[in-house]
């Protein structure tokens, strides 16, 4: 078995200040409304970790397979790829962290239903549907990654599931408004996903990986860009506008030039410089969650 540090960079940690973040904006919505409560938003947190690890392993996996991780490919090398992990010691972590997430997952929802078994049975399934759509990303004979599929996935699993998911968990309701917050969520998460595949736009084309910037070219997918950071921060505006108690709503506003910077060096930069706005447009995204949580409960 490859060692610690081999399998801790195969985890991808960066990606999980943006796995958190959907969680967060959940729990914050969940204070906001005096439903918060710390058993359920820890064990959300370790299921979201444990889902996001299983995705990346599971994309690691998959697109050492169809040829994506290549030596064209201009982001990080991958484990598989290299040559650090072999195929079969990465099936076996995929099935470890599929219990894991199972584990981790069922314990929260007995925390959060006790035995109310219509909840649990739906979430349940929902969190099957999560581990499914974590590994058909890029693995199986038609990966849905490679039909350009991801964007959804992520507008769905790191937006509406993970913050009206965990909102629901704590409170057992879902409002109307809180379908912006999370809209926010979904659409920056999509923006990360964005630079990666715009970054690996040639060997994704090389490799048959039809994502969004290869469909559209770069110069649209740089647009694309800029509509998906505009449109999550006008998503946050029009909740902030519509339950306005105090201008400590606005608090989130402090991270728009974090997205302006994004979208100028998505805009200006070649694509073997783009990895570090990755972690960059994560970790504005966590920011932001956090500062529009706290102005939720300061307001």
């Amino acid at each position: 078995m490859s060692n610690t540090r081999t399998w801790i960079k195969a985890f991808r940690l960066r990606t999980l200040p943006l796995a958190v973040s959907s969680i967060a904006m959940g729990g914050f919505l969940a204070s906001a409304a005096d439903a918060f409560r710390w058993d359920i938003f820890l064990l959300c947190i370790l299921t979201t970790i444990f889902l996001q690890i299983l995705s990346n392993l599971a994309n690691d996996y998959g697109d050492s397979i169809h040829g994506a991780d290549s030596v064209d490919r201009k982001g990080p090398s991958r484990a598989v790829q290299s040559g650090a992990v072999t195929m079969a010691q990465m099936r076996v972590a995929v099935i470890v962290f599929v219990l894991l997430s199972l584990s981790s997952g069922v314990t929260l929802l007995l925390v959060s239903f006790g035995l109310a078994w219509k909840g649990i049975l739906f979430f349940f399934g929902l969190g099957v549907l999560s581990i499914i759509a974590a590994m058909a990303y890029t693995m199986g004979k038609k990966p849905y990654g490679y039909a350009g599929l991801g964007d959804l996935s992520v507008l769905i699993f790191f937006g509406f599931v993970g913050v009206l998911g965990s909102y629901y968990l704590f409170t057992k309701n879902v409002t109307t408004f809180s379908l912006l917050p999370a809209l926010s969520c979904g659409l920056f998460s999509i923006a990360v996903l964005n630079i990666n595949n715009i970054r690996d736009i040639d060997s994704d084309r090389k490799a048959g990986k039809f994502s969004i910037p290869v469909r559209i070219g770069r110069e649209k997918a740089v647009l694309y860009h800029w509509v998906l950071l505009i449109a999550g921060i006008s998503s946050a505006v029009v909740f902030t506008v519509l339950t306005y108690t105090s201008a400590w709503q606005l608090l989130f506003v402090i991270t728009i030039p974090l997205f302006l910077i994004n979208g100028k060096a998505v805009s200006s930069k070649p694509s073997h410089e783009l990895d570090p706005y990755l972690k960059q447009m994560a970790l504005s995204t966590l920011l932001f969650v956090l500062l529009f949580g706290v102005g939720m409960i300061l307001s």
